[in-house]
């Protein structure tokens, strides 16, 4: 079976929600994914905003994985980066190339764009994925913060 990376755009609402499916079964954390969707017309303006990226991986026409991706403009240049904030593939179609071709093609939109970089973080054991981002790119130690909107320090 091959694959096919496809760019969703506003009209591709179903597969933008079974990309979303995908991450919350291949995250363990289906809630947050499924539990409280946003409505279509949510989904239409993000996938038509120029700001928002999702990249779906389809075999035989059913989403596998995916990158959801956003494009950051910078200040203190003309240039943006390309922040990946999620990209999974389903368990029973990993270690076939499916992330490494997703992120391929997120590689020549971020060059269309004029991108000067693509980010991802990783979590500390999840040495799948710090093995694959190591082989595509150079590893940087930080730390992350999440800051609560309400002003409180309980951010999930």
């Amino acid at each position: 079976m091959s694959i096919s990376i496809r760019q969703l755009t506003p009209g591709d609402i179903a597969l933008m929600e079974a990309l979303s499916a995908t991450f919350g079964e291949a995250f363990n954390d289906v809630h947050t994914h499924s539990g409280n969707r946003p409505g279509t017309a949510y989904l239409q303006q993000l996938l038509g905003s120029d700001c928002f990226i999702a990249l779906a991986a389809l075999k035989d026409g059913e989403v596998v994985g995916g990158i959801a991706a956003y494009e950051l403009k910078k200040f203190e240049q003309q240039r943006s980066e390309i922040y990946i904030y999620d990209l999974a593939v389903a368990a029973a179609h990993r270690r076939e190339g499916i992330a490494t071709a997703l992120i391929g093609e997120l590689r020549k939109i971020a060059a269309a764009r004029a991108a000067y970089v693509i980010f991802i973080q990783a979590d500390i054991g999840d040495e799948p994925a710090i093995a694959l981002y190591s082989k595509l790119g150079v590893r940087k130690d930080v730390l992350h913060f999440d800051i609560a909107v309400s002003g409180g320090s309980d951010a999930a």
